[in-house]
């Protein structure tokens, strides 16, 4: 059984950056190579099961070309 999201947080945000790269044609190498972050980590981002750093939330909108409050707007914690 696959691992699951640390939170729906963390889905929501993977699955935006997903698609994100997706539209940009990029794979996870490529939106890793553009981030200076590695292509594992990326995969475990889109499936939510990284709780990134501020610092690499901005490396991957970076390397998605987007601001980085589009990656995280409307996001709330668990109670």
């Amino acid at each position: 059984m696959p691992a699951q999201p640390i939170s729906e947080a963390a889905q929501t945000f993977g699955a935006r950056v997903r698609a994100r790269r997706q539209e940009l044609g990029k794979s996870q190498e490529q939106l890793a190579d553009a981030a200076g972050l590695h292509w594992t980590f990326v995969g475990q981002v889109e499936r939510g099961r990284r709780n990134l750093s501020l610092h690499n939330l901005l490396k991957l909108a970076a390397g998605l070309q987007v601001d980085p409050g589009e990656l995280v707007q409307g996001l709330r914690a668990e109670e």
